[in-house]
């Protein structure tokens, strides 16, 4: 999968749209919440309700997946793109993501 097939991927969410709220930095958000951190090669997601839950992607890929910074603690990882990670694996990901951030919002926000 390459990044723009992931942005994509993510984009085509119900409700999802691109935003840019950091110099150089895009997302993909549904509502007004990030649910995708889209880098170069790599993909910022929610990966676990806690940290515990996101640590599985650590142990089953250490080589392309790391604790993302000051928001680690809450389950969010990087996941590499186009490293061992199968691409089916990044979509549900992805889904995983989408559908934890879209469970938080309110019903009359919700796509």
């Amino acid at each position: 999968m390459t990044p723009e097939e992931l942005s994509a991927y993510c984009l085509a969410k119900s409700g999802a749209w691109p935003d840019t709220p950091w110099e150089g930095d895009r997302v993909a958000k549904v509502a007004d919440k990030i649910f995708a951190f889209l880098g170069q090669d790599t993909v910022g997601l929610k990966c676990g309700a806690t940290r515990d839950e996101a640590d599985e992607w650590l142990r089953a890929y250490p080589d392309d997946v790391t604790v993302m910074a000051y928001i680690g603690r809450s389950g969010w990882n990087t996941l590499r793109i186009g490293g061992t990670i199968p691409d089916d694996e990044l979509r549900e990901a992805i889904d995983t993501s989408y559908e934890t951030v879209v469970a938080k919002l309110p019903r009359s926000r919700r796509p």
